[in-house]
Order: structure tokens, then C-alpha cells, then sequence
């Protein structure tokens, strides 16, 4: 497969729109999954009209793995091309999806209908993999087995419209942002966990930031290892046609004014539009960030505005 240097202009394929009566699948593609926390999460999708289908990934416990690879990734790929399910929520994150991506076959699964695919933290590799291999926007949201994942939380009330009524949601706002470099920027969202981005690059399922509005965000990560990461993406060459960059929340990386001398050092002079302390992450009741999607980033005015739905 030949890779793309960047995503097309027009943004990825958009699935449909979940409906009540939807079947749903609920994998674990990284860590074991916390049983009470996705007993809560299951009760809110079917407080959705939604139909979950709980596959045994996400049933199985281990030390830092959901099972064994394989079996995480039968599961992901069953998910992904059963015409049964509208879309796929993972879990939970923790570590483990480069490893369920390792033994995934896309050669195998054909051109299955698009489904959206939710999740973030670890499952950031996963997005990336899904818009790379099969072309489908993603969404970087909240989990169902992440703990709060109920109604009446504006996490969770946001990914339901996102997915419900995708067409009320035009634009996400960041009353509490601050521009690190200002403007304005065009392009089509990715990105994710930044220390998820740094261990794609390279692979066959890592997403191109060139002309894109990149997001980045990461949890207990020291300055110097955030340095790290930063530094490898840029001498890579992956931060180098980024068209923008919205940088969510770094909770537990040591003190925000270090973390955004840092950011301000190994970003500021790529020319582009940078957004800071988005809501989008961990740590927050986050927004969800759509994947492959086109959009306008004002950074001066804190918003990110999508030039269509990120559903159809």
C-alpha cells in the first residue's frame, strides 16, 4: 500500500449518523476495561436509543493488556467490518493498541460500510489506522469505560449530539484558550496523544499532519519527555507542513507554565497558527475532536469551525 503524504483537502469519508435502534460494538483494543465504569457507560449508550454488543476484549482482564493481541485484534477487526454495527466505541485506553494494530490484516477486510469510531488516549493509534487503511473520519472523544460517561456531563452530552445530530455541532469553542501564535488556518483535523503520534510515526498506519490542523495533548509525561516527543516529531519532519495546532491538556505533566515554555520553544517558530489549553484530553470534560475532518482554526478567537458535518 502506498501511503499518503497528506490527507485530501475534502477531508475523509464521513459515516452516517447514529439513530436509535443502532447496534453498536464495544471492543478493548489496549488495556483491561474497569467493569463497573463500563456497566455505567453501557447504560448510557442505551440511554441513547443505541443497541451495544460488549465484545470479550473488553470483558477480559490481564496486567496491562485486555486479553491477548489476538484476540484484541479479531475483535477490532470484526468491529470494523461487521455490517451489523454503525459504529465502534473502544473502551477504554490504558497501552496496547500498537500492538492489537501489529496483527491486523487490512488486506483482508475489504471495503466495509464506514462506522464511526470513537475513543482516545491509546486508541489514538487506532483512529489514525482507521483513516489511513479504510478512510473514515474518527472522533477523539470520551470512553464508555472510562468513568463518567453518562448523561448530564458535558463530555458526554457533546459526543451524544456529535453522533445523534451532527448537524447542530458546526464548531467547537475554547472560551478558556490562548493563542501561542496567532491566525487563522484551513486544513483537515488529526492528531490525537501526542505520545501515541510519536510511536506511529513511521508505521503503515501513521496519519500525514502535512496541511492539516493538528491536536495535541498528553497525561503524565514530564517536560523533558514531552521535549522528547516534540523533537522527534520535528526532526521526522512530521510537524513540517502542518497548517495548525491546537494544543489540548497536558494533565500531570508537571507545571503549566513549564509545559507551555516548552511548547512555546518547539512550536512557535513553524509559522503556523497555535492554539493553547483546548478542553480536549485527559483531565477535562472534554470535547470531542473529529478525525479527517475539513475545518477553519481561529486561533485569536478560540474556535474551530467544521466546513461540514462530521456525519452524514
Amino acid at each position: 500500500m502506498t501511503l499518503p503524504d497528506r490527507l485530501p483537502s475534502g477531508g475523509l469519508t464521513r459515516p452516517a449518523a447514529l439513530q436509535p435502534g443502532d447496534r453498536v460494538a464495544v471492543i478493548a483494543a489496549s488495556g483491561p476495561v474497569d467493569q463497573p465504569n463500563l456497566e455505567v457507560g453501557l447504560q448510557s449508550l442505551r440511554g441513547l436509543g443505541l443497541r451495544p454488543e460488549v465484545f470479550a476484549s473488553a470483558r477480559t482482564g490481564g496486567d496491562y493488556l485486555a486479553g491477548s493481541d489476538r484476540l484484541r485484534a479479531d475483535d477490532l477487526t470484526a468491529a470494523l467490518t461487521d455490517p451489523a454495527f454503525t459504529a465502534v466505541f473502544c473502551a477504554a485506553g490504558g497501552y496496547g493498541a500498537q500492538r492489537t494494530l501489529e496483527l491486523v490484516d487490512w488486506t483482508r477486510m475489504g471495503t466495509p460500510t464506514p462506522r464511526a469510531v470513537i475513543g482516545f488516549s491509546d486508541v489514538t493509534a487506532i483512529l489514525e489506522a482507521v483513516a489511513v487503511r479504510l478512510g473514515w473520519v474518527g472522533f477523539f472523544g470520551p470512553m464508555p469505560g472510562g468513568g463518567g460517561f453518562r448523561p448530564g456531563r458535558a463530555d458526554f452530552d457533546a459526543l451524544a449530539a456529535l453522533l445523534t445530530d451532527p448537524a447542530s455541532v458546526k464548531e467547537l469553542r475554547f472560551p478558556a484558550s490562548r493563542a501561542l501564535a496567532g491566525g487563522v488556518a484551513e486544513g483537515v483535523t488529526l492528531g490525537g496523544t501526542l505520545s501515541l503520534l510519536a510511536s506511529s510515526a513511521g508505521t503503515a498506519t501513521s496519519l500525514p499532519a502535512a496541511g492539516g490542523i493538528l491536536l495535541i495533548e498528553d497525561v503524565e509525561e514530564e517536560p523533558y519527555r514531552l521535549d522528547r516527543l516534540l523533537t522527534q516529531l520535528r526532526r521526522s519532519g512530521y510537524l513540517a507542513d502542518a497548517a495548525g495546532i491546537v494544543c489540548g491538556t497536558f494533565t500531570d505533566c508537571g507545571p503549566r507554565e513549564r509545559v507551555e515554555e516548552l511548547l512555546h520553544d518547539r512550536l512557535s517558530d513553524l509559522g503556523v497558527p497555535v492554539l493553547l489549553r483546548a478542553d480536549i484530553g485527559h483531565g477535562v470534560h472534554q470535547q470531542t475532536f473529529p478525525v479527517g475532518l475539513p475545518a477553519r482554526l481561529d486561533a485569536d478567537a478560540g474556535t474551530l469551525t467544521f466546513a461540514v458535518p462530521a456525519l452524514v
